[in-house]
């Protein structure tokens, strides 16, 4: 991958990261260092880690509200 696409894709899964450490549920998301022992040490790993943590915080808010996501995202009681 050419270092300029590197550069941009790092910065893009840094910004999803802060948004989801600001917005999200505390624990969803390991730090970088645990990602890295957890997940391994290349930017997919970052990246499914992210999509680790945007997942928990839907079952999460879904468990707290009494509603559950079948496939296809429809909500059902």
């Amino acid at each position: 991958m050419a270092t300029k696409d590197v550069t941009e894709c790092r910065a893009a899964l840094t910004l999803i990261r802060h948004t989801i450490e600001e917005h999200c549920p505390p624990g969803v998301l390991p730090s970088e260092e645990m990602v890295n022992g957890l997940y391994g040490p290349e930017l997919i790993h970052e990246a499914e880690a992210l999509a680790s943590a945007v997942v928990e915080t839907v079952e999460r808010l879904s468990r707290k509200h009494g509603t559950s996501r079948c496939a296809g995202g429809l909500e059902h009681s």
